[in-house]
């Protein structure tokens, strides 16, 4: 596990030097900074659970890795439709909170279309990533409980700088 943790110890230094670039944006709209740790959290939270789900799937031979595997698809569509929940909600959150203390920066409907479409964006690319390694760690023998949750927190919280700043240069 040690090799697998210094890699993703620096794939958590790109998130970071990401984040640095997009500084003058985030202190021009305060609900934009607000965004950041819980969208990256929440795409993190969206594959560790589905990562669990598959994992115990996986232990107990339910898991077959078809494309017309049921359980697969079913998590896969739960994680999506979860995100389309709970991302609009943060978005408002983040608005309320920065109109409460101050300015928000952003009208309120840019920061819920600003979340709803992180979200979405995030949770597709969480399930990606999720069956991939979770494939991965069947493939190559690994236990999945070690392996799946440690990749998919790490990579979603790279994608999740990236996909938040890449919906904020499309829709702001």
């Amino acid at each position: 596990m040690l090799p697998l943790l210094c890699v993703l110890t620096g794939i958590e230094l790109v998130s970071g030097l990401v984040l640095d670039t997009f500084e003058e944006a985030l202190l021009a709209s305060p609900s934009l900074l607000l965004l950041v740790p819980v969208t990256i959290g929440m795409a993190g939270n969206l594959g560790s659970v589905m990562a669990a789900r598959l994992s115990t799937a996986f232990h107990l031979g339910l898991l077959s890795f078809s494309p017309t595997d049921d359980r697969l698809a079913g998590n896969a569509l739960a994680t999506v439709a979860l995100s389309m929940t709970v991302f609009p909600l943060v978005g408002a959150g983040a608005w309320g909170l920065t109109a409460l203390v101050g300015r928000t920066g952003l009208p309120f409907a840019t920061v819920v279309l600003v979340a709803f479409l992180s979200g979405l964006v995030l949770a597709v690319l969480a399930v990606v990533v999720t069956g991939i390694t979770t494939y991965a760690a069947y493939r190559y023998r690994l236990d999945p409980d070690d392996v799946v949750i440690p990749v998919v927190t790490n990579v979603c919280d790279v994608l999740g700088v990236l996909v938040l700043f890449g919906v904020v240069r499309l829709v702001v």
